[in-house]
């Protein structure tokens, strides 16, 4: 598997657990719990935006992607 496979492996995974992030901060009560489900989404945003990055990057300067 190449990196970038890896990466969009990850990056598809980050956003199934915002997903998760988000009903879970939707189906409690407790505003304290709501607050940290959404602030741990809102890292996830972080890291997902890096990783997209980094993403994009391998794309633009893979060797194998170059035509000669």
């Amino acid at each position: 598997m190449t990196v970038q496979k890896d990466l969009e492996k990850v990056i598809a995974y980050c956003e199934a657990v915002k997903g998760t992030y988000a009903m879970m901060a939707q189906a409690t009560e407790e505003q304290q719990a709501k607050d940290m489900f959404n602030s741990m989404k809102n890292d996830l945003d972080d890291h997902m935006e890096f990783l997209n990055g980094r993403l994009e990057y391998l794309n633009q300067n893979n060797e194998l992607n170059k035509k000669n």
